[in-house]
């Protein structure tokens, strides 16, 4: 017994052991995790699970900064995971009980076997409270609170043929090694497992204003994979102030992130809006060495949302941060139809121009940041603030057909301070159709630049945009990027 749980005994453990490990698993025809008592755990829904408590007196690291509390199985999470204390170079797996749950008068602690297993594990903000600021549960999918201390969008170990012809797997996080500094530095030790590949994560966090991890992984696969997605992050976009007109709610935006960011290798800065497309749509963003890219909720204005339970105003962007370099590859950016908030439909990750075959093997570093303001966000030019978008022509005509008009607000950067005038005139290109009218103003009491532009479209498929504010050939704005469909 340890901190009111059963402890198995130890056995040897080291980083070097798990991507040993890992490599066996990935030569080995791929075993599915078993799931216990399927039908009474598809029973637990989302109602049913917030009765479960896990009781704070078997929390590991108990007098640590951040006590760890297990989740129980539930209907999203059938696969439970194997969770082990790290002592030196050994480790101590924690055995599975259902005392160690306060089940809410559900009855689950007859109706699911003893050795159920626990579906993940949440970090406690500190032993006397209900508040957990990092959370891993389900397939490879983590999160953590950011700067705010509220929820939003998730990241993943690894994505796999997402968005492609052939079905997309979720690999799974089946092994966890857990280990805590008295300074509250939290090691998470992991073993993935798919159809595809098994790999090797070891994810340590910092937790000050937002968190800050740095990630390593060795990825072994054991067949071909078409589509690799390193570093991937899953949001929720349903409408903001660009496409207010596909809002079914009372409040004025919803959304977990508004935007993609992009630090290219060439050193570009890019901001590409997120939108809401009629089905699904995937975007490549070409690059070489990439600097960095996230999902970023810039929008941090309360009366924009006027939502005091989700507080999406609060809700956490997510930076990644390559270490070394990672080559030729791309950006890409998935979105998905949704007509409600529960859904995620957002997901971006790097995907190699290299594929990863059959045998072969591949490292991953990388560093997430959970904060706000977004960390690397532009200094030496204005960034994106707003995205408008109407109907194209002047004020009491019929307007133009297939014509919409679009008021992109930037700010900081060199034009927080520049005066009015009346020469930058944005520079705008887009993939089919062609520019009417466009012009620059800065925005009356503010620092705010907005440019302006009507654009006409010529059929119904859709339509990339580019805008950014020159000077002298110079560019003063980072460049804002969008898709839309006529």
């Amino acid at each position: 017994m340890k901190d009111g749980l059963i402890i198995g005994p130890p056995h040897p453990f080291s980083f070097d052991r798990l991507k040993k490990h890992a490599k066996s698993i990935a030569a080995a025809a791929y075993k599915p995790v078993t799931r216990p008592a399927p039908d009474v755990v598809r029973g637990i829904n989302y109602d049913v699970a917030q009765k479960i408590r896990f009781r704070p007196d078997c929390a590991l690291f108990a007098g640590l900064p951040y006590p760890v509390r297990m989740f129980s199985l539930r209907e999203t999470v059938q696969e439970p995971v194997r969770i082990s204390l790290i002592n030196g170079d050994s480790a101590r797996p924690v055995l599975y009980h259902p005392r160690y749950f306060d089940w809410g008068g559900t009855g689950l602690d007859k109706s699911l076997p003893p050795t159920a297993g626990f579906s993940g594990f949440r970090v406690m903000n500190g032993r006397d409270t209900e508040r957990d600021w990092m959370a891993f549960q389900g397939a490879s999918y983590f999160r953590t609170s950011g700067s705010e201390d509220q929820y939003g969008l998730s990241a993943r170990g690894l994505a796999v043929n997402t968005a492609t012809a052939t079905r997309e797997e979720f690999p799974i996080f089946t092994n966890f090694w857990l280990s805590e500094t008295p300074d509250g530095v939290i090691t998470v030790y992991a073993l993935l497992e798919g159809p595809s590949l098994a790999g090797a994560y070891r994810i340590e966090t910092r937790k000050g204003k937002g968190q800050v991890m740095d990630i390593h992984a060795e990825l072994f696969a054991r067949a071909d994979i078409d589509r690799l997605g390193i570093a991937p992050l899953t949001s929720m976009f349903w409408y903001s102030e660009a496409n207010h007109q596909q809002a079914a709610d009372w409040r004025p935006e919803i959304h977990d992130s508004d935007g993609l960011a992009l630090w290219t290798g060439s050193g570009e800065r890019i901001y590409r809006p997120l939108a809401n497309p009629p089905g699904v749509q995937t975007n490549s963003y070409m690059d070489v060495n990439p600097k960095g890219f996230g999902l970023i909720q810039r929008d941090r204005d309360f009366a924009n949302y006027e939502d005091d339970g989700a507080f999406y105003n609060k809700r956490p962007s997510v930076w990644v941060e390559p270490k070394g370099q990672w080559g030729e590859g791309a950006v890409q950016l998935v979105e998905i139809n949704t007509n409600d908030e529960i859904h995620d439909n957002i997901v971006v990750y790097w995907t190699p121009k290299t594929k990863l075959a059959a045998g072969g093997s591949m490292s991953l570093d990388y560093r997430l940041y959970w904060q706000d303001p977004e960390p690397f966000l532009p200094k030496s030019v204005a960034h994106v603030v707003a995205t408008r978008i109407g109907r194209g022509g002047a004020p009491g005509t019929q307007g133009m057909p297939n014509a919409r008009r679009f008021a992109i607000d930037f700010e900081g950067g060199p034009l927080g301070d520049m005066p009015p005038r009346y020469d930058l005139k944005p520079t705008i290109t887009l993939s089919r159709g062609h520019i009417a009218a466009a012009y620059s103003i800065k925005v009356v009491g503010t620092n705010r630049w907005r440019a302006i532009f009507d654009a006409v479209f010529e059929g119904k498929e859709p339509v990339n945009l580019r805008c950014l504010i020159q000077a002298n050939g110079k560019p003063l704005t980072e460049t804002w990027m969008y898709q839309i469909f006529p």
